[in-house]
């Protein structure tokens, strides 16, 4: 069972929720979306595994719901390490921008996402990952991501990364 902090619109701590139960109306969790980028300018992106339940084989960049007493760092790193095997030096990290949703395609979200930024050049090995959530990873260019996504194999909610993660658009 996983437990999240519940938060209000403004991110002040009001509760706790149980994952798989819906949000009420007024109640938000705390997401992070984690871009990796090396000093190629490639960024990391994971094909999500077949037996995940949205999404299976579609391409995307890490995330995660943050746990009960986490912050979003903390969920940031822990994410990383859980889906692809890298521990991140959170020196190297930023948040590029919070949003808060509360629909994503006619589906109820009520989320708060914060999006990071890490710069990374290590080695990748996806058997050091803690789950089975990934089928595999790559480094690509910008114009390589946007010809997934312009072919349907990149999650649609993630079309910010054109405009606010990359310098074109």
């Amino acid at each position: 069972m996983e437990i999240w902090d519940l938060y209000d619109e403004n991110r002040n701590v009001i509760g706790e929720h149980i994952r798989g139960i819906e949000l009420p109306e007024n109640g938000y969790h705390l997401v992070v979306h984690i871009w990796i980028k090396n000093s190629k300018g490639q960024y990391l992106i994971a094909q999500r595994a077949a037996s995940r339940p949205s999404n299976p084989l579609m391409w995307e960049c890490q995330g995660g719901s943050v746990l009960k007493g986490e912050t979003s760092l903390q969920a940031a790193l822990r994410e990383v390490k859980e889906e692809v095997g890298i521990d991140l030096d959170e020196n190297k990290g930023h948040v590029v921008f919070s949003h808060t949703r509360h629909y994503v395609e006619g589906k109820k979200f009520n989320d708060i996402m914060d999006v990071w930024l890490f710069e990374y050049n290590g080695i990748t090995d996806l058997n050091q990952a803690t789950t089975d959530e990934v089928a595999q990873i790559k480094w690509l260019y910008p114009d390589e991501i946007k010809k997934l996504f312009e072919e349907h194999q990149f999650v649609s909610t993630l079309e910010y990364f054109f405009t606010k993660i990359t310098p074109f658009s």
